[in-house]
């Protein structure tokens, strides 16, 4: 009982500090908006006549515009207030939603509108995360800071992937998918509310490790941080890891599965959204787990073991005859995906020096998107050549193998005892609890 105490004071621990609570409030209600703009321009597409080449092109234009300015908005978060940046960003989708909202409701939009607004908003998304994570320990002490990532990680597919999606669907189902527009608008506004709440502090500005020397350029400010890096060994071997597992098992989860549900367990899209549900349960609770926890002593080995172990199962994904043992394969790869990954934006947090968290941020973020649709292209066509049994198995068998390989090129088990994270008492100046 006092263990369980314990963990549940170490979750809610971050929310005393005012500044803390007013900007998670403001990523879930950014995340709500996020996951109702998905079914709201699902419809909205429908609505003006288009079909799956459309959708595609205006999901499609959400990507190129993340990943355009992704290095970018790193490099930003690093020159510019953190605080700053998050607030502009909201501003921008509260207006860029709004326009797109009188154009449904008044029947002037049109497809390259939808397209235009969906690179807007992945390009505002590559600026606002790489900002948020460099604001994280500007606010919170380091022992809280595994609580918040892994909170942010259990709200996430909650919010984004159930209940804003359900939201806008009820809106369209009574309304319109302009309503669910406006809708999307209005939350925004309310995370742009919480955003202005937080005070403009000296200690959510940029750190500049040349003291009061002029910033450097913008294309210094990349070399050093792609030289940084290359530098540290752990860095450079967990992104080429995370480049590897996320070109071998993305474009299967993400174009296959859908294949399986219906040639192996012959079922509907009720079933493939059951299956997909119990990957974001997965997901949640280990974000909640590992969020109740303390940093591990073995963080690198851990957070290894988790994403090669989480896709071991998959191999199997493509000899079920059951739907339960889709769903268990799923629900445990959601669970160790996700602590691996809350181990991963905390030990960023914690170990990299803060004047380059910005730009390492994104660059994990680019390097983590820039395969992902070249392996969804993959996959289709690897299907004329392998069987989907085949094709699964190296996606799960892939990512273990080459972790094995980073762990031990990387030294993790050496870099982790040399350098280890305790959970000691901190103070964040300038920071008021409520």
């Amino acid at each position: 009982m006092r263990a369980l105490k314990s963990s549940a004071l170490r979750l809610i621990r971050p929310f005393a500090i005012r500044d803390y609570a007013m900007l998670a409030s403001a990523l879930v209600l950014s995340t709500f908006a996020a996951g109702m703009w998905t079914v709201a321009m699902v419809y909205q597409v429908r609505h003006l006549g288009g079909g799956p080449m459309e959708l595609s092109m205006v999901a499609t234009a959400n990507a190129v515009g993340l990943l355009c300015f992704v290095l970018f908005g790193g490099i930003m978060a690093d020159r510019h207030s953190c605080r700053r940046i998050v607030v502009l960003v909201e501003t921008f989708s509260f207006v860029l939603m709004s326009s797109i909202a009188v154009l449904a409701i008044t029947g002037s939009l049109e497809l390259w509108h939808l397209m235009v607004a969906g690179f807007l908003i992945g390009a505002g998304s590559a600026f606002f995360y790489p900002a948020y994570s460099a604001l994280l320990p500007k606010m919170l002490p380091a022992e809280q800071l595994l609580a918040a990532n892994g909170l942010e990680g259990t709200i996430r597919p909650v919010v984004h992937t159930a209940l804003g999606p359900m939201t806008a669907g009820f809106l369209v189902a009574a309304l319109s998918p302009a309503h669910a527009i406006i809708g999307v608008a209005l939350v925004h506004a309310l995370a742009l509310l919480m955003l202005r709440m937080i005070p403009n502090r000296d200690a959510y500005n940029a750190v500049s490790a040349e003291g009061d020397q002029p910033q450097p350029s913008i294309l210094r400010q990349l070399r050093e941080g792609v030289g940084y890096t290359v530098r540290t060994r752990w860095l450079l071997w967990t992104l080429l890891f995370s480049v590897i597992s996320v070109f071998t098992f993305i474009g299967p989860f993400e174009v296959l599965l859908p294949f399986i549900v219906s040639d192996n367990l012959h079922g509907d899209a009720k079933l493939f959204s059951f299956a997909l549900a119990f990957f974001g349960i997965g997901s949640a609770l280990g974000s909640l787990l590992i969020a109740s926890a303390k940093f591990p002593r073995r963080y690198l080995s851990l957070m290894t073991a988790c994403w090669c172990l989480g896709t071991l199962p998959l191999a199997m994904i493509g000899f079920v005859s059951e739907a339960w043992t889709l769903f268990v394969i799923l629900l445990a790869f959601g669970i160790t995906d996700a602590v691996g990954m809350v181990i991963w934006g905390t030990l960023l947090q914690r170990r990299v020096p803060s004047h380059l968290l910005g730009r390492i941020s994104s660059l994990d973020f680019f390097v983590s998107l820039a395969l992902m649709p070249l392996s969804m292209a993959v996959a289709g066509p690897l299907t004329q050549v392998m069987s989907l049994q085949t094709i699964f198995v190296i996606a799960g068998v892939a990512s273990p193998v080459f972790g094995i390989i980073a762990w031990w090129a990387g030294k993790f088990a050496n870099d982790e005892l040399e350098n280890p994270l305790i959970d000691e008492p901190t103070s964040v100046p300038e920071a008021e609890t409520l």
